[in-house]
């Protein structure tokens, strides 16, 4: 049983994503935690709690940062384009909800579980690092606490997303990103070498919906602006990011990984850039040494990914609770 620590800015793929580990059978959820990203932190927190509402999720959500963690770097804006303007796909979401946040911060919340279950607690991490920063400069004694991170973000072998060189999740606060890299936690960075290679298409997202009923047919509903947004890359689909990263947590034979310190670039036309140095290499004295080795994927198993997080999405335990995901009322 993996017990999770779901760290995410929703977001459409996080929401998959977060269906995917609320309906697998060996992950627990002890918390979803909230970031600044794919909307505002009021916009994502709002949306973390309609979802567990709506699904019926039990674990708290915790607030987290409204922007990097260094003061001086912009936060940017959404990506309005990508998401929707409510990070949802525009999906007309309710004017109340009743569901309400920790009264920790997320950064709190997770050095709080840690420390609580340690050894038995993991982080999946789907968006900006900055609350994992944020709990590792207040407790660094986490860092051997912690089972394993897994974190969505990076391209090491490909070009980014938001420029020649830099990932999303990593740009957005490349300060937070070399912290959490170079913690000396167990670490497995999911990038854009294999997750643009992870695509769903809209029939097949369609036939999931058909199978699996309103909770998938939500996500199928949402997930068009984000067809729409990927169409102008890929010929037919879209690339499931964050599920693949929860995919490795239960299923890491389906992923290649390559092992050695990770850095990522704080300045510059590299801004944001992730470098990992091979272990085995020798190089010169270089900022690399003395850090820990940490697990970079470089390939992977698309279609068995693709299937299994299909299988986990529509195979929802038959006692759980009916979603309501109907905007005209309260949730």
């Amino acid at each position: 049983m993996h017990r999770v620590i779901f760290d995410t800015d929703p977001g459409i793929d996080d929401a998959m994503a977060l269906l995917f580990l609320h309906h697998h059978p060996d992950v627990e959820l002890v918390g979803i935690t909230t970031v600044f990203g794919n909307g505002t932190i009021e916009e994502t927190t709002r949306n973390a709690l309609y979802l567990k509402e709506a699904w019926g999720i039990a674990a708290p959500v915790a607030r987290g940062a409204a922007a990097p963690i260094d003061p001086a770097r912009n936060r940017g804006t959404p990506p309005r384009i990508v998401h929707g303007d409510n990070a949802l796909g525009n999906f007309p979401l309710p004017d109340r909800i009743a569901a309400q946040p920790d009264p920790r911060p997320a950064h709190r919340f997770i050095v709080d579980a840690v420390r609580a279950d340690p050894g038995n607690v993991s982080i999946v991490a789907v968006g900006r690092m900055t609350n994992l920063a944020l709990a590792l400069a207040e407790a660094p004694d986490i860092a051997s606490k912690v089972r394993q991170v897994v974190l969505m973000g990076g391209a090491f072998a490909v070009p980014g997303n938001v420029s020649p060189v830099a990932e999303a999740n990593i740009m957005g606060d490349p300060e937070a990103a070399d912290m959490v890299m170079t913690a000396p936690w167990k670490l497995a960075a999911i990038g854009l070498d294999v997750t643009m290679r992870t695509v769903m298409t809209r029939s097949h997202l369609a036939e999931l919906a058909r199978r699996g009923g309103e909770r998938v047919e939500f996500l199928s509903s949402i997930s068009q602006h984000y067809f729409d947004f990927y169409s102008r890359f890929l010929e037919d689909g879209m690339a499931v990011h964050d599920s693949c990263a929860c995919a490795y947590l239960v299923a890491p034979g389906l992923f290649t990984m390559r092992s050695g310190p990770i850095r990522v670039v704080a300045s510059g036309i590299a801004d944001g850039q992730t470098i990992q140095k091979p272990d085995g290499r020798r190089f010169p004295p270089n900022a690399w040494d003395g850090k820990p080795s940490q697990l970079a994927c470089i390939d992977i198993d698309a279609e068995g990914v693709l299937d299994r997080i299909g299988d986990t999405i529509v195979g929802a335990p038959s006692d759980l609770a009916k979603s309501n995901l109907s905007s005209s009322t309260p949730i």
